[in-house]
C-alpha cells in the first residue's frame, strides 16, 4: 500500500540533546570522537580475533559478532546526529526514521541475544569443562549466532512494518535524538493497540528471556565457583567471567534506566541521558573492557598492532 495514503507527515523533527547553539560545536566534537573510538576499537577487536588462531574459540566468535553489532548500533544513530548538528537542521525523513528504527531495533536486540549466548558459553566452560569442546562445538556455535541474527532481524522487521500501517498527522516533533519506537508511537493519530500488544508480548519476551538466561547462567556459575576448593582456582574461574559480567552490568543497567524507569518530562532530559549511556557509551567501552581485562585479547591486539607497524 502506498505510504502517502497512510500519513500526511513526510518528515519528523528530532529535538536532540540541547537546543542551545553555543553547545552544538562541543556536542559535535564529543560525539564524533566517541563514534571514532567506538568504531576503531571494535574493528581492532574483530581484526585481532580473526588474525590470531588462538582466539578461534566460541567465546571470541561471539565477541567478534558483538563488536560488529556495536559498530552497527552506533552507526545507526551517531552519523545522523552529527549531520543534524553540523547542518543546523533537526529534520529526518519518514523513510529515514523508519530505517533508523529498524536497524536500531536489530542491533539492540542482537546485543541482548549475544550477551545471553556468551553467558551460556561461560556457564558450560566453568560448570562442565570436560564437556565444553563437545557441547560448544563449531556447528552449535554457528547455529547460536545465526539464530540470534534471524530472530532479531525478524523482530525488528515486525515492529517496523507495524509502524508503517499507522497514520501520522501531527505534531511531528520527536523528543529524542533518534527515532525510537515508543516516542514514535506517541505521535500516531491512528490506534496503536496492535503495536502496544506486540511490544508487550513479543518484545517483552525477547528482551526478558535473554536477561533471565544470563541471570540463570551466572547463578550456576557462582555455585560451580563455590565448589572449587583452591582459592587460585576460584580466582581463575571468576576472571574468565569478569569481562562479560562488566559488559552485561553496563548494558542492562543503562537499558533499564531507559525503558523501565518512570519517564521524565521532555524538558528534563533524563531519558536522553540514559539513552546516550545505552546507545553510545556502552558500545564505546566494550572494547576497553575486553582488552584490558583479558590477557589473551591484549596479546592478540599487541601482535596485531606490531604487525601493522612493521
Amino acid at each position: 500500500m502506498d505510504r502517502r495514503n497512510q500519513t500526511s507527515i513526510y518528515e519528523f523533527l528530532l529535538v536532540g540533546l540541547s537546543e542551545r547553539p553555543e553547545q552544538q560545536p562541543l556536542q559535535f566534537g564529543l560525539f564524533l570522537a566517541m563514534y571514532l573510538v567506538t568504531t576503531v576499537g571494535n574493528l581492532l577487536i574483530i581484526l585481532a580475533i580473526t588474525s590470531d588462531l588462538h582466539l578461534h574459540t566460541p567465546m571470541y566468535l561471539f565477541l567478534a559478532n558483538l563488536s560488529f553489532s556495536d559498530i552497527g548500533f552506533v552507526s545507526t544513530i551517531i552519523p545522523k546526529m552529527l549531520d543534524n548538528i553540523g547542518s543546523g537542521s533537526k529534520l529526518i525523513s519518514y523513510d529515514g526514521c523508519l530505517t533508523q528504527l529498524y536497524f536500531f531495533g536489530l542491533f539492540a536486540d542482537l546485543d541482548n541475544f549475544l550477551l545471553a549466548v556468551m553467558a551460556l558459553d561461560r556457564y558450560v566452560a566453568i560448570s562442565h569443562p570436560l564437556h565444553y569442546a563437545m557441547t560448544m562445538n563449531f556447528r552449535r556455535c554457528i547455529l547460536l549466532v545465526t539464530g540470534s541474527w534471524v530472530v532479531t532481524t525478524f523482530h525488528a522487521l515486525v515492529h517496523t512494518l507495524l509502524v508503517m500501517r499507522l497514520s501520522f498527522c501531527g505534531p511531528n516533533i520527536i523528543p529524542h535524538f533518534f527515532c525510537d519506537l515508543v516516542p514514535l508511537l506517541n505521535l500516531a493519530c491512528s490506534s496503536t493497540y496492535v503495536n502496544d500488544l506486540v511490544l508487550i508480548l513479543v518484545a517483552g519476551t525477547l528482551l526478558i528471556g535473554p536477561f533471565i538466561c544470563i541471570l540463570t547462567s551466572y547463578f550456576y556459575i557462582a555455585l560451580a565457583i563455590l565448589r572449587i576448593n583452591s582459592t587460585k582456582g576460584k580466582q581463575r574461574a571468576f576472571s574468565n567471567c569478569t569481562s562479560h559480567l562488566s559488559v552485561v552490568s553496563l548494558f542492562y543497567s543503562t537499558a533499564i534506566g531507559v525503558y523501565l524507569c518512570p519517564p521524565s518530562s521532555p524538558s528534563g532530559g533524563k531519558d536522553r541521558v540514559f539513552s546516550i549511556m545505552y546507545t553510545v557509551v556502552t558500545p564505546m567501552l566494550n572494547p576497553f573492557i575486553y582488552s584490558l581485562r583479558n590477557r589473551d585479547m591484549k596479546g592478540a591486539l599487541g601482535k596485531l598492532l606490531r604487525r601493522k607497524t612493521l
